[in-house]
C-alpha cells in the first residue's frame, strides 16, 4: 500500500502515488502502448499495463486507475462497436462476475505489494498460454457456462486482468472479429463499474486515483484512436497474437521479480 502524504496541502508538483519522474514516464509509455493494444483488438490494455507496471512498483494502487481509464476509453469507442455488441453474452458474464467479486476484491486489498506482483503475473501467465494454445471449444455454451466464465473474471479482475478469461472464452468460439472486440470493450466497462465502489470501500481509490487518470486522459485518447485506425485496415487476429506474446514477457518478467528481484 502507499502511504498518504504528511502536508496538509496538496502540491501540484507531486505526482500520483509518490512516483518518480522516470518511474512516470515509463509508466506513460506503457499506457499509450496498452491503449494503442485496446483500441485495436478490444481487450489487453488492463493486463499489459498491470504486468508493465508490476515490473516498477506495486501494482495495486494503479489497479483502479486502469479501471478508470477502461471506462473512459469506452466513450471514445462506443459510437463505432455499438451495432456489433452481443448483449446476451455480457449479460451473463458480468452476471457470474458479480458473484466473485465482493471476494476476490477484499483478499486482493489485503495482501502485500510482493504478493500482488506474484499473484498478477501468474495470473496474466496462465490465461496467456490459454489463449496462445489456439484451445477451441467443441460444443455451445449456454447461459450457466457463460455465467461461470463471469465467475473466473470476477475473481481475476480484483487483479485487474478479469478480460482475460473471456477473452480466451470467446477466442475458443467461432466469433467475428468486430463482435469479439465490441463484446469485449462493453464487459469490460461494465465489470469495471462493479469493481471500482468495491475497491473504493477496500482502501485504494484515493485523490492520487483521479488525479493519475485525469494525466493519463490525453494518452488514452491517442492510443485508442490509433488503435482503432488500425483495425480497419489490418486483421486482429494477428494483432491479438502478437499482444498475447507481451503479456507472456512481461507476466514472466514479473514473476522473476516478484520471486527474486525483491
Amino acid at each position: 500500500m502507499w502511504q498518504a502524504s504528511t502536508h496538509p496541502t496538496w502540491q501540484p508538483s507531486k505526482l500520483p502515488f509518490d512516483l518518480g519522474p522516470a518511474t512516470a514516464a515509463a509508466l506513460a509509455v506503457g499506457l499509450l502502448v496498452a491503449a494503442f493494444v485496446r483500441g485495436y483488438s478490444g481487450f489487453g490494455f488492463s493486463a499489459i499495463f498491470i504486468a508493465f507496471a508490476a515490473l516498477l512498483t506495486n501494482p495495486l494502487p494503479l489497479i483502479p486507475v486502469v479501471f478508470t481509464c477502461e471506462i473512459l476509453m469506452t466513450a471514445f469507442q462506443a459510437r463505432g462497436i455499438r451495432g456489433h455488441v452481443d448483449w446476451r453474452r455480457v449479460g451473463w458474464l458480468l452476471l457470474g462476475a458479480a458473484i466473485a467479486l465482493p471476494f476476490s476484491v477484499s483478499v486482493m486489498v489485503s495482501v502485500g505489494a510482493d504478493t500482488a506482483r506474484a499473484v498478477v503475473s501468474s495470473i496474466i501467465l496462465l490465461m496467456s498460454l490459454v489463449l496462445l494454445s489456439g484451445w477451441t471449444l467443441q460444443r455451445r455454451i449456454g447461459p450457466l457456462g457463460h455465467g461461470g466464465v463471469g465467475v473466473l473474471s470476477g475473481l481475476c479482475n480484483s487483479a485487474g486482468v478479469g478480460g482475460l478469461p473471456v477473452a480466451a472464452f470467446l477466442s475458443a468460439q467461432p466469433v467475428e472479429a468486430a463482435t469479439f472486440r465490441a463484446t469485449m470493450i462493453v464487459f469490460l466497462t461494465g465489470i469495471d463499474l462493479m469493481t471500482l465502489p468495491l475497491m473504493w470501500y477496500g482502501g485504494l481509490v484515493s485523490w492520487d486515483t483521479a488525479l493519475a487518470a485525469a494525466m493519463a486522459f490525453p494518452l488514452l485518447g491517442l492510443g485508442v484512436w490509433l488503435g482503432g485506425r488500425r483495425f480497419l485496415s489490418a486483421s486482429p487476429t494477428t494483432f491479438r497474437r502478437f499482444a498475447v506474446l507481451l503479456l507472456l514477457a512481461l507476466s514472466l518478467l514479473g514473476l522473476i521479480r516478484a520471486f527474486f528481484g525483491g
